[in-house]
């Protein structure tokens, strides 16, 4: 009986072993970096939608720039990241996240200053918090690319991030 569990239980392990390298090498990517490489592109998506909300929404000429400013260099990353994923056999999701889209909505219900200063509020937020996960990524990437596209795209998040807290002091919080 002993011996039945043990050939049942290595069988497993094998199978299982099978199935997670044909995953891997289907897509290239190592599940950490599936993971920033996914919300990455969510985020990215994300962003544009916002800075167009901001575009037509927004009361601050400042404001108002700064989500054309998303709109250019977050589409010009998505454009980087959809060829990275292609390359890489790695299917990219089609949608935000349920979160994001709340949020989107959340924002779509403002105008004027509220929506302003909510906007730049979330701006500041996010960047701060997309900024680390670039940053670790440039660190961590176990794919070359993955980690390329990190390095090279941190820079411009960090400059989205001091523009966003910059602004938000200026709107006020």
């Amino acid at each position: 009986m002993r011996n039945q569990i043990q050939k049942t239980f290595l069988t497993l392990l094998v199978a299982a072993t099978f199935l997670t390298g044909a995953a891997f090498a289907k897509s290239g990517l190592m599940a950490d970096d599936q993971k920033f490489v996914r919300e990455a592109a969510q985020g990215g998506m994300a962003e544009v939608a916002l800075g167009h909300l901001a575009v037509e929404k927004a009361s601050n000429a400042d404001v108002k720039a700064f989500g054309q400013r998303m709109i250019d260099d977050h589409s010009k990353a998505n454009e980087n990241l959809k060829a990275l994923a292609a390359s890489k056999s790695f299917s990219l999701p089609g949608e935000v996240t349920s979160d994001q889209k709340k949020t989107h909505d959340q924002l779509a219900g403002l105008s004027g200053a509220a929506f302003d200063r909510q906007y730049i509020k979330l701006m500041a937020e996010d960047h701060k918090k997309v900024a680390a996960s670039f940053e670790n990524e440039s660190i961590d990437a176990k794919d070359a690319e993955v980690k390329s596209f990190a390095t090279a795209t941190l820079p411009t998040i960090k400059e989205h991030l001091k523009m966003a807290q910059d602004l938000a002091g200026k709107i006020g919080k």
